[in-house]
């Protein structure tokens, strides 16, 4: 709640302003309706630059640590309730607005402008550290919402006596104009961060550009605006504060590149050959090159390591292309190892391939190192691909137009894959089935994570599917699989993939009489595998769907 007004008590001059300053109206360089249009404007310009720093600490949170729902509850609760204690905070400030409001800007776009790197250089050189530090980059993702809610949350009350120094109205007016000046920034702010700043700066370029702005028009309103009340002295140390706040996100701006790329090589190791940012996720190729294996990373998940990927696109597609085989879809897939697979087989008429991120399809057949690996499957004739989301790309396909369906998707713990893993999703997938097809579906690590796996076969069972679970394992050391981004303790890896062979029928995971000669799979290992799996059920989950997602 605002207090009223409540001019300083006389002989009491604040120490930063000027003799008699904040008991009268403010001494403007312009006219008072100029200037309260000048305040109004910085309101929408700083409302502008909060809300691209709260967005911009969701987003390295999610892509950093993974569970976009969690990092996103956290900064959002954090910085609502700091910007609480902000506002509180701030009362005491009202006698030195000008300078209070000047102070609270230069720190906020240093704070906010460098949120990013610092997040990002935590997580890069200590984010495998473990012990006592495992949970560092968390902590400082709060510390930096604390930070930042609080800054922000001050800036409301200071403006609020900024606008009444000028000329005085009732209270009421007041709030609605700096709320509406306020919510309106907060508006530009948020469609410019994924429309302008993100696919067109990245993440920590647009951080400190927002962070420079935010100083600029912070210090040159108070500067501008209010000069007259502050003293000389406050007026030297607001400009240098504001100078050095400059200086050093500029410095910030020009050593970016050098920045990113020495923490890219802290998270991936020296051989990063291909590092690219696409408007659906990082890319990132290791290797590939002098005999080292390939290895793609997409959003810091290795996704394919060329050491250990037969295992998992061999387990993937041959148990189910027993059967009828001639038309397949694969859902995801656009490294093209699925389809590398598929086309081993003979009699295949037809493979669709619907990717949501077009440059990992071009990069599936242009990298010399992956396109080797896959064989140069997109080339083949009957390999079709489409770059859509597959759900949308189901619900307009035609029904019973394929006899094999592989759901090649990113682990089922990942927030944004949680829709490619529920009912809807998979009554979808039926849909699309021929009488007697078949789907399989990469359902996870089974070891680490029986009970996502196992919602999964409860998903599948409440869609109308008869399941048979399987899985494989991993022969290397340190290629982790599922959800998390990297881990502390490595030792704890999840190291296996876990799958479901799902049709009207009860399926039976085994390897065809004209299946091709493999360099992995076995019958006696894909039996094995299905024990394994077995051994683990949970009974009783529920289906996850759209509306109440379970994993």
């Amino acid at each position: 709640m605002i207090e009223p007004h409540a001019p300083a008590p006389p002989g009491y001059p604040p120490p930063l302003s000027a003799p008699g300053g904040p008991g009268g109206p403010a001494q403007l360089p312009v006219r008072p309706g100029t200037g309260r249009v000048l305040v109004l404007a910085g309101a929408f310009v700083c409302a502008a630059c909060g809300l691209v720093y709260e967005l911009e600490l969701v987003a390295l949170a999610s892509y950093l640590m993974g569970d976009s729902v969690t990092q996103a509850s956290v900064v959002l609760s954090v910085m609502v309730f700091a910007m609480g204690i902000g506002s509180l905070a701030a009362k005491r400030l009202r006698g030195l607005a000008a300078a209070g409001f000047g102070a609270v800007e230069a720190t906020l776009a240093l704070v906010g402008g460098c949120s990013a790197m610092a997040l990002y250089a935590v997580f890069a050189w200590t984010g495998d550290w473990g012990g006592m530090w495992a949970s560092g980059p968390r902590c400082l993702l709060v510390a930096f919402s604390l930070a930042t809610g609080l800054l922000i949350g001050a800036e409301v009350p200071l403006l609020m006596e900024l606008i009444q120094r000028i000329r005085r109205q009732d209270a009421g007016g007041a709030v609605a104009d700096l709320f509406a000046a306020d919510y309106v920034g907060a508006l530009v702010g948020g469609l410019a961060f994924p429309f302008l700043l993100l696919p067109f700066l990245g993440q920590l370029t647009g951080a400190l550009i927002t962070g420079a702005v935010n100083a600029i028009v912070g210090g040159a309103l108070v500067l501008g605006l209010f000069r007259r009340d502050l003293t000389r002295r406050a007026r030297w140390l607001l400009l240098l504060a504001n100078a050095l706040v400059l200086a050093i996100l500029a410095s910030a701006a020009v050593l970016v590149d050098d920045f990113e790329r020495a923490a890219r090589q802290a998270v991936y190791g020296e051989d990063v050959r291909v590092a690219l940012q696409t408007g659906v996720q990082e890319v990132v190729f290791t290797g590939g090159t002098h005999g080292r294996p390939l290895d793609l990373f997409l959003d810091g998940r290795l996704r394919v390591s060329g050491r250990d990927e037969l295992r998992y696109h061999e387990a993937l597609v041959h148990p189910a292309m027993t059967g009828p085989h001639a038309r397949v879809l694969i859902l995801g897939g656009g490294d093209g190892l699925a389809a590398r697979e598929v086309l081993r087989h003979p009699g295949v008429d037809r493979v669709d391939v619907v990717e949501l991120d077009e440059e990992v399809v071009r990069l599936a057949r242009t990298d010399p190192a992956l396109s080797a690996l896959n064989k140069h499957a997109f080339g083949d004739p009957r390999v079709r691909v489409t770059t859509q989301d597959a759900f949308g790309w189901l619900r307009g396909a035609p029904p019973a137009s394929y006899d094999v369906v592989l759901s090649d998707l990113p682990d089922p713990g990942i927030t944004a894959s949680t829709k490619l893993y529920s009912q809807e999703f998979y009554g979808l997938s039926r849909r699309v089935l021929a009488p007697g097809g078949r789907l399989v579906v990469h359902a996870g690590p089974v070891a680490s994570s029986p009970r996502v796996y196992w919602t999964v076969d409860a998903t599948l069972r409440a869609a109308g599917f008869r399941t048979a679970p399987y899985c494989t394992g991993v022969r290397h050391a340190g290629f982790a699989v599922g959800p998390d981004r990297t881990l502390a303790d490595r030792s704890r890896a999840p190291r296996g993939w876990g799958f479901f062979l799902a049709a009207r029928t009860e399926p039976r995971p085994r390897l065809g009489p004209d299946s091709p000669r493999l360099y992995v799979l076995t019958d006696a290992s894909l039996a094995a595998g299905e024990r394994a799996a077995r051994g683990t059920r949970i009974a009783g989950l529920p289906a996850s769907t759209l509306v109440h997602p379970r994993y």
